[in-house]
């Protein structure tokens, strides 16, 4: 079975994760927790903004309004899918008493939010209707 088959099933089952390695300090779990619940209020901010984009921006050119709030709804749903992802490599690296894993995603969404934040910029200073 993949990496990729055994990771998602940990989605689902995590208490299954019990059975690799030692115990961490609870406060390490508890600090990785948080970080998925920042995780998951970034992606709900995204998706909100999305929505916000797409609802309260009726002025501004289809094309526009539509690709940013699919931008931004896309980046919700790929942060809300890495939080969960993320919680479970990091539980499993404690664990085993390996490294934390490093990823290039919080490099890619920053990337994501600030095209979204110039082509904001560029419908503001250059008209909403296009």
């Amino acid at each position: 079975m993949s990496n990729f088959v055994r990771s998602l099933r940990l989605w689902f089952a995590p208490e299954r994760i019990r059975e690799e390695g030692d115990t961490p300090d609870y406060r390490f779990s508890l600090a990785n927790e948080r970080t998925f619940l920042a995780w998951l209020r970034t992606a709900l901010a995204l998706i909100g903004g999305g929505f916000a984009v797409d609802q309260f921006l009726p002025d501004l050119r289809w094309g526009w309004r539509i690709g940013l709030a699919l931008a931004l709804l896309a980046a919700g749903v790929l942060c809300s899918l890495r939080a969960v992802n993320h919680w479970m490599r990091c539980e499993r690296a404690m664990r085993r008493g390996e490294d934390l894993p490093a990823g290039r995603f919080p490099t890619v969404l920053s990337l994501v939010v600030a095209v979204v934040a110039l082509a904001m910029v560029v419908v503001v200073l250059f008209g909403w209707e296009g």
